[in-house]
């Protein structure tokens, strides 16, 4: 795939998005192509795709170039549709994974033996996902609330009210 977007062949779509964070600018390019189509031996191929993410803060430059394949044909979803779905996908990435991995410490867990791995995980989802349905926006303040105020986390699982107010 590097090497269609290097010198691409067919027709290409592309789209590109700019924001502004502050002092930090980020620009996402989008490009995608359906020219492997025919030559993949890939019955669910629909295009494929390079996203180039670029971001200026404090005058420091950084540029990551990823690469994907979609099922999604180019009449099913056009480039930014495309892009807007990436977006999402790493969405999943900043509201579970990254809250498991600083908020409750995952990486440092000690637990490796059996099942115990799995379980821990289970439980860390389970209440991430019970502190969403909630409503509650930072997951570290309503754990410290929790730990403070018994009869909120008791309140949470019985579902009688919300705990944050």
């Amino acid at each position: 795939m590097k090497l269609l977007f290097a010198k691409p062949v067919g027709k290409c779509a592309g789209v590109r998005q700019r924001s502004r964070h502050g002092s930090r600018r980020e620009v996402r390019e989008l490009i995608v192509s359906s020219a492997l189509n025919e030559w993949a031996d890939w019955p669910f191929l629909g295009q494929v795709g390079q996203l180039t993410y670029t971001c200026k803060e404090r005058g420091e430059i950084s540029q990551e170039t990823s690469y994907f394949i979609t099922s999604l044909r180019a009449e099913q979803a056009l480039p930014r549709e495309l892009l807007g779905l990436l977006r999402g996908h790493w969405g999943i990435e900043n509201r579970v994974h990254w809250v498991r991995d600083v908020t409750f410490d995952e990486d440092r867990c000690q637990v490796r033996s059996g099942a115990a791995p799995q379980v821990m995980a289970a439980l860390r989802n389970t209440v991430i996902g019970v502190l969403r349905l909630a409503g509650v926006r930072n997951i570290a303040a309503a754990l410290r609330s929790c730990a403070w105020h018994a009869e909120r986390t008791i309140d949470l699982v019985a579902r009688s009210k919300p705990i944050m107010q």
